[in-house]
């Protein structure tokens, strides 16, 4: 059983730490986090052990569990470490077909389901029961909340969300940093760094000016 460290004290790694405790795949051994408020504290039964520097001075896995894809990828960029010190975990409850890839440091929670030729990039988030069909690609550091479902053929851009029980047609792009609200359908394409929401999905605000109220759809 492989040792892993969780990065970032957020909701996101409270889930972790219960699909893996569920699954058996990885070992939780400690938390990093930059609040040094958080340092020495419990977070379930797992540790703060201190900031994000250590994670350079140790030999566990990682897995980076900051809830939004920008976060996730900001704190991957500095760092700055191999993809070979990056786990992956897949909860024991997910159907993924043998022709399904997944990259390193992504996670899946319980119920997903993935079905054939579907790659799924690095330290991308699959929220409990995502349905992913046949030819879908997801790039590095997507979010798909829970309930979200694509149907065949649909690719998601780097760093896009989707929220809690969206639905996506086949054949749609979603662009890079997009956002699709929670309930969402998404009948056509998405583009990159906007925010849609409705049935069926329309714009509604830039994801730039989203992120900087602080929100998330």
């Amino acid at each position: 059983m492989a040792k892993v460290l969780l990065v970032a004290a957020s909701g996101l790694a409270r889930e972790t730490i219960s699909s893996i405790e569920q699954t058996g795949d990885h070992e939780v051994i400690g938390l990093l986090d930059d609040n040094t408020a958080l340092h020495g504290t419990l977070i379930g039964k797992v540790r703060v052990l201190g900031g994000l520097e250590l994670a350079k001075e140790r030999t566990e896995k990682l897995l980076i569990c900051a809830g939004k894809g920008s976060s996730r990828a900001a704190i991957a960029a500095r760092l700055g470490l191999d993809d070979s010190r990056y786990a992956t975990h897949i909860h024991g409850s997910a159907a993924l077909g043998s022709s399904v890839s997944v990259g390193c440091g992504s996670i899946i929670l319980a119920g997903c389901v993935a079905t054939c030729d579907i790659s799924v990039g690095r330290h991308t988030v699959l929220m409990p029961q995502v349905v992913l069909t046949h030819d879908n690609v997801l790039e590095d550091y997507c979010t798909l909340a829970a309930g979200a479902k694509l149907a065949g053929r649909v690719s998601v851009g780097h760093g896009a969300y989707l929220g809690t029980n969206a639905a996506v047609r086949e054949d749609v792009q979603i662009g890079a940093g997009a956002v699709l609200g929670m309930g969402s359908a998404l009948l056509h394409d998405l583009p990159a760094e906007q925010v849609w929401a409705g049935n069926p999905a329309r714009q509604i605000i830039t994801s730039t000016n989203l992120e900087s109220t602080g929100s998330r759809a």
